[in-house]
């Protein structure tokens, strides 16, 4: 199983980034995909998640309305959308798959697979 993520660079406060997860190596709609990233000094915090059944995304709070998660089935990919980028949000972004009946996936325990991570920098 691999997990590529792509996308991530420097981009100035304001500004977009979409990040890109693609998934080889598993059947992608058993599974439920997540974005994490860590920080310099700081635990990997949630950011958001696609639940591929129902459709449904979930958002760790503080991020709601900037962040946005989708995904191609036929192509094994989940995208972050990320917009209003703040120096805040600096961090290596990490994308997981999660199985099926795994729950919640807020947390990292529920993820089976992880990406390698992408560097997003943001400069004010």
């Amino acid at each position: 199983v691999q997990l590529q993520a792509s996308g991530g660079g420097l981009v100035q406060a304001g500004g977009s980034l979409r990040l890109s997860c693609a998934a080889s190596g598993l059947t992608f709609s058993r599974y439920n995909m997540g974005w994490f990233r860590q920080a310099p000094g700081k635990e990997r915090e949630f950011v958001g998640a696609i639940k591929w059944s129902a459709g449904d995304t979930y958002y760790a709070d503080s991020l709601k309305g900037r962040f946005t998660i989708s995904g191609d089935n036929a192509k094994n990919t989940v995208y972050l959308q990320m917009n209003s980028l703040k120096p805040e949000d600096t961090a290596v972004y990490y994308c997981a798959a999660a199985p099926r009946s795994s729950w919640p996936l807020t947390v990292r325990s529920s993820y089976n697979y992880w990406g390698q991570g992408t560097l997003v920098t943001v400069s004010s």
